[in-house]
């Protein structure tokens, strides 16, 4: 966590200034695109479209997406979206894939595949679906341990000698695997789950990212809608909506959660803002080098997020945030079983 007594953290200025994200300035509040195409029920691409450019029109440079939301799909939305803009406003964005995990269609489970084979395939891929002709960064969205970190890295470097991405990231791994990473070529960003209820990252990964100049791009800064207004309950949830599954949104922890929840949003209201401004106000304030992606596929939920970038903090707010969403606090696991595969950090969200 930040030094309590850092102007630059705590002086009741949320963090307006822009970012630095592959040596690029940007707005410092990103959008992740997943539900666009899968895991929270059923989605509509002409409201995904529109939602993608009002995001653009808020000032949002950075969209997030991977090879496998919706098997490609997320990339080809994202693809008609970058060929509806103009060329100045294009080179303004910063699109973000990933590659690394395979599944089945209709499936959870996964498998990780880090060859070199596969890296190029899934790279080359990535590009006919985005329409682009150089990715802006690229991740390894999940580590396979029998492949070692510098061959991973080789590979990834290669194709920016070729031209083919631009900066390299990595997802999930541990502060270890990012240092040796780094020493065969720099990573430009670490993208990992940060947020009010998931502060593992704070214990080593953080810090790690800021040493190094890594950007951090923190995914699901609102667990996966439960820290909003109106935070999902399961029952109402579509069937195949992934949360249905997830450890931290059922039974005793799921009640636990929601009694977080509640006091985060009576502190929101006296504050006189929304419960997700909040959330991602507290991130920006402790946080300098942090990008967080909440992700939405509706424009009725991008200005709160955007305004969380305005947002003044003082002090005691901080702390009393700080307080109630301690290391911990939230109960139950990130992830059922099958989604823990390929990531490092530890199953009681320490790095």
């Amino acid at each position: 966590m930040s030094d309590l007594n850092n102007p630059s953290t705590t002086n009741g200025n949320a963090q307006t200034a822009t970012r630095l994200l592959a040596k690029q300035s940007i707005h410092p509040i990103g959008l992740g695109c997943m539900g666009m195409s899968e895991f929270y029920g059923a989605s509509d691409d002409a409201e995904s479209l529109a939602t993608l450019h009002a995001a653009v029109d808020l000032g949002v440079q950075h969209f997030d997406t991977a090879d496998t939301y919706g098997f490609g799909h997320n990339e080809s939305l994202l693809g008609q979206f970058l060929g509806e803009l103009t060329g100045a406003t294009r080179r303004r964005l910063i699109v973000a894939t990933k590659f690394g995990i395979v599944r089945q269609e209709g499936r959870y489970e996964r498998r990780i595949d880090n060859s070199d084979a596969y890296v190029r395939q899934a790279c080359e891929a990535s590009l006919r679906r985005l329409g682009v002709e150089r990715i802006d960064l690229y991740y390894c969205h999940r580590r396979d341990p029998s492949v070692p970190i510098a061959d991973l890295m080789g590979s990834l470097a290669q194709l920016v000698k070729e031209g083919k991405i631009a900066a390299i990231g990595l997802s999930e791994v541990s502060a270890e695997t990012l240092r040796e990473a780094h020493a065969v070529h720099p990573v430009a960003a670490l993208q990992s789950e940060y947020s009010l209820w998931e502060r593992g990252a704070e214990t080593d990964l953080l810090p790690t990212a800021q040493a190094m100049g890594t950007a951090f791009v923190a995914y699901s800064p609102l667990g996966r809608a439960f820290l909003t207004d109106a935070p999902p309950q399961v029952g109402e949830l579509a069937d195949n909506d992934f949360r249905r599954a997830l450890p931290r949104f059922n039974g005793e922890a799921g009640d636990h959660n929601r009694q977080l929840q509640e006091r985060l949003s009576s502190l929101a209201n006296a504050v006189g803002a929304s419960t997700a401004s909040l959330a991602l106000a507290w991130m920006l304030h402790r946080q300098p080098h942090v990008l967080p992606i909440p992700g939405t596929r509706r424009r009725r939920h991008l200005q709160s997020n955007v305004e969380a970038a305005a947002l003044a903090l003082s002090p005691e707010t901080l702390a009393t945030l700080d307080q109630l969403f301690t290391l911990g606090a939230a109960q139950g696991e990130r992830y059922p079983d099958a989604g823990w595969a390929g990531i490092e950090t530890a199953r009681d969200g320490r790095a």
